[in-house]
């Protein structure tokens, strides 16, 4: 299986996530890793998993994402499938608001099957810290996300 985990970081804390999900993800396949400091790529390839994960700002995402997400080009006869996560505080999601959720719509808009819930993961106030846990979660819930779509592959044949 071919991954492909794209984030936007203001403080590390959200590429520390996308390290942590690439991590989990590498028990069943290839991943890589993109971060939107750089001038993303006009086409992302083949990949039958594409994790995308920012942070929350103003209830929503940051203009990075929102670019590479209206730029992002579908092939359906690929078969990918995406995921996405944020990190924000740890509030109700209808008073932080939760960029991976408005992620998944875009996604979703575009064509492309969200394959589970988009997942938040909790940073601290002040100067923003990921709290104690939260990247062991996020490998986790990469791994379990990775062993979902496998076994969804191996039914589907």
């Amino acid at each position: 299986m071919e991954s492909l985990v794209v984030y936007d970081s203001k403080f590390g804390n959200t590429r520390k996530l996308a390290e942590a999900v690439a991590d989990g993800l590498r028990s069943v396949g290839s991943v890589r890793l993109l971060g939107l400091d750089k001038l993303p790529p006009e086409d992302v390839g083949t990949v039958d998993l594409l994790v995308i994960g920012g942070p929350t700002q103003v209830h929503g995402m940051t203009a990075r994402i929102r670019q590479f997400v209206d730029l992002l080009e579908v092939r359906p006869e690929t078969g990918m499938v995406a995921a996405t996560f944020d990190t924000r505080f740890r509030m109700p999601a209808a008073l932080s608001g939760s960029a991976a959720r408005l992620i998944a719509r875009k996604l979703r808009q575009a064509g492309i099957r969200v394959f589970t819930r988009p997942q938040s993961f909790f940073v601290s106030r002040g100067a923003p810290e990921l709290e104690q846990g939260e990247a062991e979660r996020a490998a986790e819930w990469a791994k379990g996300l990775a062993v979902s779509l496998a076994l969804s592959h191996w039914c589907a044949t």
